[in-house]
């Protein structure tokens, strides 16, 4: 196998114009890429070597795919060649099954459901490429391995017995390389499967955000054409959400937390009403938080969330109903391999069916899922998983077949004690009242579905909206001395410049102007946002969180100076 034909990327579509228009596109984008017209051609070059392999599924039909079913069980120990399958909508039994036994076969499958995005393409594949240089790595590594064990073997042949004991440590020492090595191949596979999903990100959260603002506004709304409105704009996103989560394999959740002093007792307690309506009636919860219990330094709504999730977890896992133990406990100078100090150990408890070993150790790897298909993504632990390592804390499993599951979470303890008031998820629901004329808003969103939602949002809220479809747009709006009191901009948007560049512009320009961002996938755009001193909401929201986020601004004095000048 050649080492210059590593990052040599092959597609093969026999049919139409996929394959040739592929491998340009990915050309363009500095990646080489060569066409294949059949199955021989595929395995032969399979044998030269090769980074990544692109296919259309439709290229496999009637054809004998035993030559590259083989090639694919021979690859040596360090080797999983990554296939990028362009599929389609066709959902047929037959079909089905026929591509459920060619995943099985290739066993390292991306899945892209045409019509696709070129940058969907290109960020697919070179993902693919970073992980299959990676196993290159790898393979260099076993082989400077191999190599020091022969040396070491004739070593410990020339030697005498006296030697032996120092022959028995280096063995120790080569075992913790490879343990060492395997952890870190783990870790950058899940980080690959992070980056590719980022990409989608942004667009998946302005799905969510349709269907659930529309959700809002609905019972808000009493004119029969606006209901349909919002009615047809949910379906259609919710149509293209179904469409988009199949070409997600893979999960990275990079929220920003707000962590603050929270008492267990009162926050979980408080949701008592939110777990009764998400579970069966055969399924009863029970809490024991004793009275001395320390607060934890987390961010309260995602720790509401993550019990949530594990409470619907635990339902899932007790067909025939059963009892949720939500228990919590001080830990006082707690120190394992992970974490070391003053912790809370909560505990989500249940006697359902239990999970074998194997299931055990790999039920936070995203999208890994024991569920039929349609009933769980696999992402609900690994963003449990997520959140406890972001609070500076640590998870465990225990759990034995037939006898139950128990789910512990170390969360840091507080040197504060926890507020009085604390908001729950079910708090969201509350009302809030239309207000008169409240002044002039500059919408800046590309999307046309988010962008007649938020409009309604704020018209419902007493807001007069002008809508711009980018940076520019909204620029000009402004330059035109178009009355406006306050910008509501998308962060992520097409035309070269994105909300935190606008941002930056109106300030330089106007910088008597409030000025609100928000974004679907604002990881790196929340830093940039606070640098240049924007306030960031992110998606989804609701009527009541965009309405805070504006009252936010009065607060800070943008407002009041705008509407005055």
């Amino acid at each position: 196998m050649s080492a210059d034909r590593d990052q040599h990327l092959l597609v093969f579509a026999p049919i139409g114009r996929d394959g040739p228009a592929s491998a340009e596109l990915l050309r363009n984008a500095r990646i080489d890429a060569q066409v294949c017209t059949s199955l021989a051609e595929l395995v032969s070059e399979l044998n030269a070597g090769v980074g990544a392999v692109v296919v259309a599924e439709e290229g496999f039909f009637a054809q004998d795919t035993g030559p590259l079913t083989k090639w694919v069980e021979r690859q040596p120990a360090w080797s999983d060649l990554p296939f990028i399958v362009l599929t389609s909508h066709r959902e047929q039994p037959a079909v089905v099954a026929w591509r459920r036994n060619l995943l099985r076969a290739l066993r390292n499958v991306s899945l892209l459901e045409r019509p696709i995005r070129p940058i969907t393409l290109t960020s697919a594949v070179q993902s693919a490429m970073r992980a299959r240089r990676r196993q290159y790595e790898i393979r260099a590594l076993i082989q400077a391995r191999e190599q020091a064990a022969q040396e070491l073997e004739r070593l410990v042949v020339e030697r005498t017995r006296a030697l032996a004991e120092s022959n028995e440590h280096l063995r120790i020492e080569m075992a913790e390389r490879a343990r060492v090595e395997e952890t870190l191949r783990q870790a950058q596979k899940i980080e690959a499967i992070g980056r590719l999903t980022g990409g989608v990100a942004h667009d998946f959260n302005n799905l969510l955000m349709v269907i659930s603002g529309g959700l809002d506004m609905l019972d808000r709304q009493a004119d029969p054409e606006r209901r349909r409105r919002l009615m047809d704009g949910m379906i259609q996103a919710a149509q293209r959400g179904a469409s988009l989560t199949r070409q997600l394999l893979a999960f990275s959740r990079r929220q920003e937390l707000t962590p603050e002093p929270v008492d267990i007792a009162r926050q979980i307690g408080g949701m008592r009403e939110l777990l009764d309506r998400s579970l069966r009636g055969d399924v009863h919860v029970q809490f024991d938080f004793p009275d001395t219990l320390w607060p934890v330094e987390v961010d309260p709504g995602e720790l509401e969330l993550v019990v949530l999730n594990l409470a619907v977890n635990a339902r899932d896992a007790m067909p025939s109903g059963g009892t949720i133990m939500v228990r919590a406990e001080n830990l006082s100078n707690w120190k394992d391999d992970e974490i070391a100090g003053d912790y809370v150990r909560l505990s989500v408890i249940d006697t359902g069916t239990g999970m074998t070993d194997e299931v055990r150790l790999r039920v936070f790897e995203p999208f890994f899922t024991t569920k039929d298909v349609g009933k769980g993504s696999g992402l609900g632990l690994a963003q449990v998983y997520g959140f406890v390592k972001q609070s500076r804390g640590t998870v465990s499993i225990e759990s034995e077949l037939g006898r139950g599951t128990t789910i512990a979470l170390y969360l840091p303890r507080s040197a504060h004690a926890a507020s009085r008031h604390q908001q729950h998820l079910v708090d969201l629901h509350r009302p809030r009242p239309r207000h008169g004329d409240e002044g002039r808003v500059l919408l800046v969103e590309d999307d046309e579905e988010v962008a007649a939602l938020v409009s309604e949002m704020l018209r419902q809220l007493g807001f007069e909206v002008t809508r711009a479809a980018s940076a520019a747009a909204a620029l000009g709006a402004l330059a035109d001395g178009r009355a406006v009191d306050l910008v509501f901009s998308d962060v992520m948007m097409p035309g070269g410049m994105n909300g935190v560049e606008l941002a930056r512009e109106i300030q330089r320009r106007r910088g008597d102007m409030p000025i609100l961002l928000t974004s679907g996938y604002s990881g790196a755009a929340v830093h940039a946002a606070r640098e240049a001193g924007v306030r960031i909401l992110p998606k989804p929201y609701r009527i009541d969180e965009l309405a805070a986020a504006i009252d936010a601004a009065k607060a800070e004095g943008e407002w009041s100076r705008a509407r005055s000048s």
